[in-house]
């Protein structure tokens, strides 16, 4: 009796244990910025934004992240960095994040296709999940059927 109880939670264990790797997702994107500070800050906001794991390198601009995707997400993950005054493929920093960066963080901005939310772009305005011509903050008229072939829905 004690053996079988053993190999159930012996197996129970082991089921819990993949289920929790399942679910962390590791992802790569560029960041621009320039030095060893922007590193530190840059790894700061993602890891505030949810990233177990986050390393830059300043060479090739490419942010490393390891995420729970039951938490977390690469387009929280990328606003939070451009909240932090950089650039990301799609979330574009504002003009007021990018000025509170020191002078040595100030990267050359070149001009910015990314939109800053689901569909400031306005490539959903025809889409039939949107509330009175705008797209909802939490980007759920993504979720609809047909809106997640949208491309301002694409996640990263």
């Amino acid at each position: 009796m004690k053996a079988h109880k053993f190999l159930l939670l012996s197996f129970l264990f082991l089921c819990f244990s993949f289920m929790a790797v399942a679910q962390t997702k590791s992802e790569k994107f560029s960041v621009s910025g320039e030095c060893g500070t922007c590193k530190k800050k840059i790894e700061k906001a993602a890891k505030a934004a949810g990233a177990s794991y986050a390393m830059w390198d300043v060479d090739s601009k490419v942010l490393t992240v390891k995420y729970n995707s039951t938490s977390s997400n690469t387009a929280k993950i990328q606003q939070a960095v451009a909240k932090a005054g950089y650039d990301t493929p799609n979330f574009k920093a504002t003009e007021e994040d990018y000025n509170k960066l020191d002078g040595c963080c100030q990267y050359e901005r070149t001009a910015a296709t990314a939109a800053t939310s689901c569909c400031d772009d306005k490539k959903c305005e025809d889409a039939k999940c949107m509330k009175d011509g705008k797209c909802e903050k939490d980007m759920s008229c993504c979720k609809d059927s047909g809106c997640d072939t949208k491309a301002c829905c694409k996640k990263s």
